[in-house]
């Protein structure tokens, strides 16, 4: 197996070449279902191809609450066939598909009522792990324990001493969703599968009632292709309703989106050495570790405006504020908040109208022929969904096609990632680096960390930190752009890395350095230089601006006013 490069020669061969014969399986959309099944598909030996719109994960797959997790509310509920299912995938994308990415983190509870609640709470923990157990993949994560009150405020010295009478501690597990999207789409693309993002499909392509493929249009060249495949899979998450629109079939069920917005503080601002797990009167907030911040969120509210750029409004942040307020000793406030990010759900539409209550389960089906529909879920089950998808594909090809392989394929930068960490005070004095910087990169990269250190090898300045966001490193800017497929300037700041929501400035100030490494990679002048960097700084402006509104309305119309960036 080859190591993809997704650099602008690779993106104009991959359309070239899925417009040059009838391939097996086309994919539309990437987010992480999108570029799953991808892989599935690559990974059968079918050719493949996968188109995006936008960025990878540039929709709901890079705005999630960046949590691998079994759903232990959805015990609750009772759905325990969605609960065994993904904590099977949590413990192989923990232990063997993506170790590399996939961490554990801890989470408290807090128990505010003395007897039943610590019985029922902890039963219900209790059979969380074992069914983690049950399944052979929870043996990587602690078990769950009870805590007593004075414990937990050991753990959690952040929280009021009156918000809990003792507390339960349990294990997930979490990553950063954009990039191990981007990572997934690598890794079909080194078993084989064309993929091009900024193509998008503007209809599908006829022959009586079958699908034969698509026309897609190159959003940055501004040529247009027609693909023609087997089997076309639509992956678009939210977007699905207006995708059969163009086939005009809606088809046998309805996507409804769903906001879930969150805010990032720094680590100083919650003194805990655990994430916290909250009730609220609708569903559940997390705070979560990350790196040097925290998130806090999710919101569960409906939306059905702009699906590109959902907005978070000054309502939602005030929500989320009061909220964890209710339990933190020394309570965030407005001028806490780094960054803020809204992302939608695609829900499969049930009888209540209330989101929390839409289905979190997938659906596949065949609206018509060549045509299938992969909808719902949830990011930890995406494997499953893509395994789906590509089963009810191959029911309609004329060839004997083998089954799903990808519960024994990881992920580039899985390989070998064990050993470079146990190597990596020694990497660190043979490279100069500081052993903190070889572990970030490990961590975001694995074994593929390697391809980073020939770049600074080429070019020491590269491993010198990128100026307003001194977490990342020069190099990992030209490497978004040289291998990683990213092709503008809010694709690195926003997705490849995290400066986007990570600093206060919402990345502003090392836009314009970002923007003059990834110059010499796709060709820039010092006039597009120019473009990328005052395109990001309206974006930046227009979302401060979205949340200082009222509300859903006034929000989406303020984000509205910085449009995406097409080149000329």
């Amino acid at each position: 197996m080859r190591t993809a490069a997704l650099g602008p020669a690779q993106r104009a061969e991959a359309l070239a070449g899925m417009a040059e014969r009838e391939l097996d399986v086309l994919v539309v959309g990437a987010g992480v279902v999108g570029a799953g099944t991808a892989l599935d598909a690559a990974t059968r030996g079918l050719s493949t191809g996968l188109v995006e719109a936008r960025d990878w994960a540039s929709g709901t797959s890079s705005r999630s609450s960046k949590l691998i997790h079994g759903g232990l509310r959805y015990l609750e509920m009772l759905d325990f066939a969605l609960v065994r299912e993904a904590l099977k995938e949590r413990g192989l994308l923990l232990e063997r598909l993506a170790p590399h990415l996939v961490k554990p983190v801890p989470f408290l509870y807090p128990l505010q009522h003395k007897g039943w609640e610590r019985l029922y709470a902890g039963s219900g923990v209790a059979l969380y792990d074992v069914m983690s157990m049950a399944r052979g993949h929870g043996r990587g994560l602690p078990g769950h324990r009870h805590l007593t009150r004075r414990h937990a405020l050991r753990v959690a010295p952040c929280l009021k001493k009156d918000a809990l009478v003792g507390a339960l501690q349990y294990y997930d597990a979490q990553m950063d969703d954009a990039r191990y999207v981007a990572t997934l789409v690598r890794t079909a693309a080194s078993y084989g599968a064309r993929v091009a993002n900024r193509a998008r499909v503007t209809g599908f392509l006829r022959e009586g009632e079958r699908v034969v493929g698509a026309r897609v249009q190159d959003v940055e060249g501004g040529g247009e292709y027609e693909v023609r495949a087997k089997q076309v899979v639509n992956a678009t998450g939210v977007w699905t309703d207006d995708t059969q629109a163009m086939v005009g079939e809606r088809g046998q069920f309805h996507v409804r989106a769903s906001k879930g917005i969150h805010l990032v503080v720094p680590k100083d601002r919650i003194h805990s050495t655990t994430g916290l797990i909250l009730r609220t009167e609708k569903s559940v907030l997390f705070v979560i570790p990350w790196g040097r911040h925290w998130i806090v969120g999710t919101t569960d509210t409906d939306w059905d405006l702009d699906k590109a750029h959902p907005a978070a409004s000054s309502a939602d942040i005030d929500y989320l504020l009061q909220h964890v307020n209710s339990v933190l000793a020394v309570p965030l406030t407005r001028d806490d908040v780094e960054g803020v990010y809204a992302g939608l759900r695609p829900l499969l539409a049930g009888e209540s109208d209330a989101t929390s209550k839409l289905s979190r389960e997938h659906t596949v089906a065949h609206p018509v022929p060549g045509l299938v529909v992969v909808a719902g879920g949830k990011y930890t089950t995406y494997r499953v969904m893509a395994k789906d998808a590509v089963d009810e594909a191959v029911h309609a090809l004329d060839q004997r096609v083998a089954d799903c392989v990808t519960e024994d394929v990881p992920l580039l930068g899985a390989e070998g990632y064990r050993a470079l960490w146990n190597a990596r005070a020694r990497t660190a004095a043979r490279t100069g680096l500081h052993v903190a910087r070889l572990e970030h990169l490990l961590n975001r990269y694995g074994s593929l960390t390697q391809e980073i250190l020939d770049l600074i090898a080429e070019d020491s300045s590269l491993g010198a930190p990128l100026p307003g966001a001194e977490d990342y490193l020069r190099a990992e800017v030209v490497y978004a752009a040289s291998h990683e497929g990213a092709r503008h300037l809010d694709d690195v700041l926003t997705r490849r890395t995290r400066i986007s929501i990570e600093t206060f400035d919402r990345g502003t100030r090392s836009a314009r350095e970002a923007a003059r490494l990834m110059a010499p990679v796709l060709g820039w002048d010092e006039e597009r230089i120019e473009r990328e960097v005052r395109h990001y700084e309206k974006r930046v402006e227009a979302e401060r601006e979205s949340q200082r509104q009222p509300d859903d309305l006034t929000a989406d119309a303020a984000r509205l006013g910085a449009p995406d960036i097409v080149p000329l």
